[in-house]
């Protein structure tokens, strides 16, 4: 609690998540809480340091803003690429990015799940924070702490053996793939379905005996009611490589469908707050205090109709009773619709390995400049993905522009943290117990924050230098 003012409860930093960011929390005098704001702190600037530079770089480039969802970052990229060429990859090097996009969704939920979020089901809210992280859980339940290792260590493996990186890959490339897959590592990857699926099954019991012994909580936890965005294809089922824009509202009624993402901006618009890097975005049609939407797992399975294998639609058809038919709201299920996702990736890694033209050598095709605009989009593990490329007749960068998931849901974080800090934190009595059930309202979303906050133009800052004592002795404050 800051020392100068009794009534501000600052979280910071908030912990097990991907980023730095704070949350503050203000009381009113009779101690009930009447605001809290989540601050992102981190800035980024990608976009404008990637002018000047060829497009072709980008598809290399952009992995390395995030170390969780590079080839999200690779695969929007080069699909705006391939727009500014006007060509498509071949077969095969669909059949290869679609299992490295997934597998880059089974490692980052599974690294969601089992390290950053378990210790909270497993140990308790109210658990000794020294203890309440992954290696508590290793010391409590060493066998689940492994399985989610190697759960994650999969999704890296898949990247690994066809372009021989697990993080930052290489190669996905306009037109297709760089890196074919060879029949040994086709064999090594099947021999490990069978144990993938029984860890994520694993984790979907976890996540359902807590939801049955917290049944209360679970119902109760941030569920005002938002707007969600997600890719389905042609009939509406849940797509993560290639599909098009659904809108619906909080009753579940279709408001836009089958929109391509190149349409992006007539029904997505972005504004600056002043308490954090991360912009608000908010869906334009309904304007700027209705608008809020969420993406992600929750909002991805919210929107869908039905899921590609028979494993995760078994789930999702129980997922979709909670909500009666209508959109589920409560953002503690984004747990359980990761690992109906996960165990859905699973399933098409195995339905891709077994396809007899995934190790063929027809993994390229060729192009050139020829559009100055490109865009491409892709679902990252937290929701969906815009690269907007523009460029000079001689292929140079003039606008980039990169709309990241974890900005997309920073409006509904900032209202979920309200929503459970009023709930939880009561009185002049603050525990530590309290104020982890606030901060796990950001692990839900499972934000993404070192790729996702950028700004243009004026950029508000505020730097406060405290004496040896905690005293703040001068606040300087720009914009």
């Amino acid at each position: 609690m800051d020392s100068s003012n009794k009534k501000t409860i600052y979280i910071s930093p908030v912990t097990r998540i991907e980023g730095h960011a704070k949350i503050s929390i203000q009381l009113d005098e009779n101690g009930e809480v009447y605001d809290a704001l989540f601050h992102v702190n981190e800035f980024r600037g990608f976009e404008k340091f990637c002018q000047d530079r060829m497009y072709t770089e980008m598809p290399t480039i952009t992995p390395r803003i995030c170390g969780i969802c590079p080839t999200s970052h690779s695969l929007a990229s080069v699909k705006a690429c391939e727009m500014i060429q006007g060509i498509q990859p071949t077969y095969t090097a669909n059949l290869l990015r679609r299992l490295m996009h997934i597998s880059q969704n089974l490692s980052s939920h599974a690294l969601s799940f089992f390290h950053l979020s378990s210790p909270d089901f497993l140990l308790g809210y109210d658990s000794d924070p020294a203890k309440r992280n992954i290696l508590g859980i290793a010391q409590e339940f060493p066998d689940i702490a492994l399985r989610g290792i190697r759960l994650r260590k999969f999704g890296q493996e898949i990247s690994e053996r066809i372009t021989g990186k697990k993080i930052h890959i290489m190669g996905i490339v306009p037109g297709g793939m760089a890196f074919p897959l060879t029949e040994e590592n086709r064999k090594y990857l099947l021999e490990y379905i069978p144990e993938a699926i029984a860890t994520v099954q694993l984790g979907i019991n976890m996540i359902k005996s807590f939801h049955e012994k917290n049944k209360e909580m679970v119902e109760s936890f941030a569920t005002s009611p938002t707007l969600y965005l997600g890719t389905v294809g042609p009939d509406g089922g849940h797509e993560l490589y290639d599909g098009k824009l659904r809108f619906i509202n909080e009753e579940g009624i279709i408001l836009q469908d089958q929109i391509d993402p190149s349409r992006y901006l007539e029904f997505i618009a972005e504004r600056s707050v002043s308490w954090s890097y991360l912009k608000y975005p908010y869906y334009k049609p309904y304007g700027f205090e209705k608008g809020v939407y969420r993406v992600g797992p929750l909002a991805r399975l919210n929107v869908a109709t039905r899921m590609k294998t028979p494993l995760a639609q078994k789930e999702f058809e129980e997922f979709k009773k909670i909500g009666g038919g209508k959109p589920v709201h409560g953002t503690f299920y984004y747990h359980y619709t990761r690992l109906i996702e996960a165990l859905g990736d699973v399933e098409i890694a195995e339905q891709i390995l077994n396809d007899s033209e995934v190790t063929s050598s027809h993994i390229q095709h060729h192009g050139r400049w020829n559009y100055a605009e490109g865009i491409g989009s892709s679902e990252a593990p937290r929701g969906t993905l815009f690269h907007h490329y523009k460029t000079d007749e001689t292929g140079k960068l003039v606008n980039v522009n990169l709309l990241i998931a974890t900005g997309q849901n920073n409006p509904s974080m900032n209202r979920s943290v309200l929503e459970v800090a009023k709930q939880y934190v009561k009185g002049s009595n603050i525990e530590e117990g309290m104020l982890n059930r606030v901060e796990s309202t950001i692990r839900c979303y499972d934000p993404c924050l070192s790729c996702s906050t950028h700004a243009i133009g004026n950029m508000p800052m505020e730097i406060e230098i405290f004496d040896s004592k905690g005293k703040t002795v001068k606040r300087v404050v720009r914009n």
